[in-house]
């Protein structure tokens, strides 16, 4: 059906139903508002108000049921006169659902005696198939309670139809003019642009899209995280080294070189080069020493520290590598500070639609004198009420290099469950003090593994670039997609408090 004969059929009837229309002509319904929207954007030649409608159609399993009858007929009728063991019983197509049914409506029961199911009266009368029957001849005439019913059955379900009354507008016509889109040189010159019909502008059209840059949705979330330790007061850590020897991303860290993340399992090792040589040796004597001996109120770990273990390279496998390093720096000098950083970190792990080989780890650090754990407490909160989680809790954990350590919660609304988003605690004076900071001082710090996608695909493939990219807003940020990822792994060498 095309334009003109949609009007010549309005003109005769005054006003239609696109729906009934399309159901006498045996046209789409689609097509048939389509050629309505096209007539629309003339003019005011027809008027189309929306109309929304329901009705309750047979689904797959219902037309099933219209056909061979309801399982629980099927299954009544499948009783012998003297009883039919359950288990054969059961044996039957759909008889779960059949002797649910048939048992709540006390036409079988259980006789116990002989473990056999009986008939409980003589004869039934399939109501659900008439029912169907009714429903699908008149599409509405069944009380809204059997609706129901079957609607939880999986028997019907409810269409809605939106639709629109067709009626004749100020400019009505059945013959359409053609409307010129372009003032040529021509008509101006010719004065025939005073008598040519022109189409009107459409203020409401979007523009054509314009290619530009963009920035990857995992950048768009981590400027959100960055503006949000600058609002706090935090100063960005130089993170460009993913290079780090086992000595700065573990011994510094009082992380005792037996432990099991530092296995070839658990981290990347490199071959050339395969070892560092350029240690602080006064700083690595006293690391040496309170691994193997202990100091500053500890027993240490009371094992041979090696230096050629140390000297090792890895792809560093958290950025609180380079929170050691700034803190040694700071030793020399101290003053009261607050560290953060967001960059790429690896773990040699399996990999699958949700773990890579690599992640953004999210780190804080605050070092002052006389803070507390409490301290820490309220700045976790303000950082993740800014994230839009506000209701957040503290479980005591183990980290080799933070004493008291705490795992961090947050309810989220959509799963309806309790789910990890991060690791804090105090570090250590194990590692604090050999690198000469003052002995009253304390640190904080905080992470988290910044996953925030569901699927790593989902980020780093080209299809995701090109479909969300370029069209997403330059500032988004949703809780619900990303608290999904704010999960850390449950290895005691996540220390400290990040928020992975």
């Amino acid at each position: 059906m095309d334009s003109e004969q949609l009007l010549k059929f309005l003109d005769t009837k005054g006003s239609f139903s696109t729906w009934d229309l399309s159901k006498e002509t045996n046209i789409d319904h689609q097509k048939i508002i389509g050629v309505v929207k096209s007539i629309l954007a003339l003019g005011n030649i027809i008027t189309a108000d929306p109309v929304t409608s329901k009705y309750w159609e047979l689904t797959d399993e219902g037309e099933s049921v219209l056909l061979n009858g309801s399982y629980e007929v099927n299954l009544y009728n499948a009783v012998p006169s003297d009883g039919i063991p359950q288990k054969e019983l059961m044996s039957i197509p759909n008889a779960k659902i059949g002797f649910s049914q048939a048992m709540s409506k006390g036409w079988i029961v259980i006789d116990r005696s002989i473990n056999k199911v009986m008939k409980k009266v003589e004869s039934v009368v399939d109501k659900v198939k008439e029912d169907l029957m009714e429903l699908k001849a008149s599409r509405d005439q069944i009380s809204e309670s059997d609706k129901l019913d079957y609607k939880k059955r999986k028997l019907i379900r409810e269409v809605v139809i939106k639709s629109f009354i067709i009626g004749k507008g100020p400019e009505f016509t059945t013959s359409i003019v053609k409307l010129e889109t372009e003032l040529t040189t021509e008509m101006i010159l010719s004065g025939s642009w005073k008598s040519t019909p022109f189409k009107p502008y459409n203020f409401e059209a979007l523009g054509q899209p314009q290619s530009a840059g963009c920035l990857h949705p995992l950048l768009k979330v981590r400027t959100d995280f960055r503006q949000i330790f600058l609002e706090m007061g935090f100063t960005e850590m130089p993170t460009n080294n993913f290079v780090e020897s086992s000595f700065w991303n573990f011994d510094a860290l009082f992380q005792p070189q037996q432990h099991p993340a530092r296995d070839s399992h658990d981290t990347f090792f490199l071959d050339d080069p395969q070892n560092s040589e350029n240690f602080p040796q006064e700083y690595l004597n006293k690391v040496k020493i309170v691994h193997s001996k202990g100091g500053y109120g500890s027993q240490g770990y009371g094992y041979d520290w090696s230096l050629d273990e140390a000297k090792k390279n890895v792809l560093r496998t958290h950025t609180t590598a380079v929170s050691a390093r700034m803190l040694y720096g700071l030793a020399k000098d101290f003053k009261p500070t607050k560290y953060f950083s967001i960059d790429r970190v690896f773990r040699n792990e399996t990999l699958d639609a949700t773990h890579l080989a690599e992640f953004q780890q999210v780190e804080g650090v605050i070092a002052d004198y006389n803070l507390t754990l409490g301290d820490l407490i309220g700045v976790l909160h303000t950082f993740f009420e800014r994230l839009g989680m506000t209701e957040i809790k503290f479980k005591p954990a183990y980290n080799p290099y933070t004493e008291p350590s705490m795992e961090i919660f947050c309810y989220h609304q959509g799963l309806q469950k309790w789910i990890e988003i991060g690791n804090s605690g105090m570090f250590r004076p194990e590692m604090l003090l050999p690198m000469g900071l003052p002995e009253k001082l304390d640190l904080g710090s905080t992470s988290s593994p910044k996953k925030a996608f569901q699927h790593s695909v989902n980020v780093f493939s080209a299809a995701s670039f090109l479909s969300s990219s370029g069209i997403a807003e330059i500032c988004s940020f949703n809780f619900l997609t990303l608290s999904i990822v704010l999960k850390k792994l449950k290895s005691p060498s996540n220390i400290s408090a990040k928020i992975r």
